[in-house]
């Protein structure tokens, strides 16, 4: 039940996509469907990792964790807003919304690590290849692994222990697609100067240092690249990088402008729109673009297939 009245609220009334019947409905089916293929999607290209040796290599170790964090963030998001679509509003407890929160940010945190992590794999390859085995050891990948995953979910503490201490009165509705951060502080009766101030600050080591780092490999990929004296030369080191420029561009595009973008006011449907590119499309796009893009995805695939 909606309430703007109550002076403490125990739950929130997530509204989701607000539309007719017949939108919504169709709107169900588009994401159900969506769905269903990213979590396939991203599992069959674990399993193909896990079960293929000539996909042990450093780079598919670290695609293998990148389809795990997407699986994680499609699965925290898309299930409830498939139900808010069914009966228009869904009551969330408000424990329940901040976990939902928290998984949110620290799949978020993690994937930003990952990429990161894949640019140092993509340097180390096209720039250092003499070296590439003895520096990219399996010690390696563990370690930067573990680190990605384990700042994620630590780094996502600093913002969801404060965000669990606020006090939450007024209108208990939540005119987005989940519970993040702005539509929480909107609600919120507490003072949140402090956790925005917060905010702000963990954004650079998190996200805009490695962005940074990335876009600083990729250019010396690019230089690396240009020395190449053949054609096919080039072309085959580009080859084994662009996967990874694309995803890296449509998942930090996605996460600036949902960041950037204002959560009120008219400019509310669009911040819904680009929550809705990084919840339930960008998970799809990753194990669409390397299935596409990656030879060696394709021949495991087949012969997966061929068995079968």
């Amino acid at each position: 039940m909606i309430s703007c009245n109550q002076t403490r609220i125990t739950e929130f009334i997530l509204m989701g996509i607000q539309g007719s019947e017949i939108l919504n409905y169709s709107l169900f089916v588009i994401f159900s469907i969506i769905y269903i293929f990213t979590i396939a999607g991203n599992a069959i290209i674990i399993l193909l990792i896990l079960r293929c040796d000539k996909l042990h290599t450093p780079m598919y170790f670290f695609l293998c964790h990148l389809s795990l964090s997407d699986i994680l963030l499609s699965t925290n998001v898309v299930p409830y807003l498939l139900c808010t679509l069914l009966s228009k509003a869904r009551p969330m407890m408000v424990s329940a919304c901040v976990t939902q929160y928290y998984f949110c940010g620290s799949s978020a945190i993690s994937e930003c690590f990952l990429l990161t992590a894949m640019s140092y794999d993509r340097y180390l390859a096209i720039c250092i290849p003499l070296h590439y085995i003895t520096i990219m050891d399996i010690k390696v990948r563990f370690h930067l692994v573990a680190w990605s995953w384990s700042l994620g979910f630590l780094l996502s503490l600093a913002s969801i222990i404060p965000v669990s201490l606020l006090e939450f009165c007024g209108c208990n509705v939540i005119d987005h697609i989940y519970c993040d951060l702005a539509p929480l502080l909107a609600v919120s009766c507490s003072d949140t100067y402090a956790l925005e101030i917060e905010t702000i600050l963990f954004s650079i080591p998190i996200v805009l240092l490695p962005f940074m780092f990335v876009i600083v490999t990729y250019l010396r990929i690019f230089f690396a690249i240009l020395k190449i004296s053949t054609t096919f030369g080039r072309r085959k080191a580009f080859s084994t990088c662009s996967s990874h420029i694309i995803v890296v561009t449509i998942y930090y595009g996605t996460l600036i402008a949902k960041y950037t973008a204002p959560s009120s006011g008219s400019s509310l449907n669009v911040n819904k729109i680009i929550s809705l590119l990084y919840t339930v499309f960008t998970p799809l796009l990753n194990p669409t673009v390397y299935s596409l893009r990656n030879q060696e995805i394709r021949e495991a695939l087949h012969k997966w297939v061929h068995v079968k």
